[in-house]
């Protein structure tokens, strides 16, 4: 069972990465083209953590960052293996798991994670993101989704 999971975190990060390859290959730094009037593609550099966080750090960010996607990885692969049967909890992590290393892959390459999915509203602009992310994000909901059922149930999380 644990191995459909690790499959999904495995087509996360083909998929991230493809996706990036792509991003990368036809747009130059900082180009962007708007697809709708909320939405536009653009080829970003993030050096820091979500949101930019520490995006001027220096470079220790890198091994910083690089560390703890590792260690929270190493972390996720053992839960997994303990609860490959729960499957919102498994879909979680493995979704987590296939984005961190996804943005893994990025900073250890490159320096940089690349993003390049921009929702904006007016002058109001998301911090650009790209799908590594978004199955952090969507993992993180699943998780904090699992933890309400099972408080429904009168179980413990663990």
């Amino acid at each position: 069972m644990l191995n459909r999971w690790l499959w999904l975190s495995a087509l996360i990060i083909v998929l991230d990465q493809l996706s990036k390859a792509w991003i990368s290959s036809h747009f130059v730094y900082g180009e962007s083209l708007t697809i709708l009037g909320v939405f536009n593609l653009v080829l970003a550099h993030n050096t820091g953590a979500a949101f930019s966080f520490l995006n001027d750090a220096g470079g220790m960010q890198r091994w910083l960052f690089s560390a703890i996607a590792i260690v929270a990885s190493g972390w996720i692969v053992l839960l997994l293996r303990k609860h490959a049967a729960q499957t919102l909890f498994a879909l979680a992590l493995s979704l987590i798991l296939g984005g961190a290393l996804g943005n893994l892959i990025d900073r250890l390459a490159f320096g940089y994670v690349v993003d390049f999915l921009l929702f904006h509203w007016d002058e109001h602009y998301f911090p650009a993101f790209n799908l590594a992310d978004s199955a952090i994000t969507c993992g993180a909901f699943l998780l904090i989704l699992d933890s309400f059922k099972k408080n429904e149930h009168g179980s413990a999380a663990g």
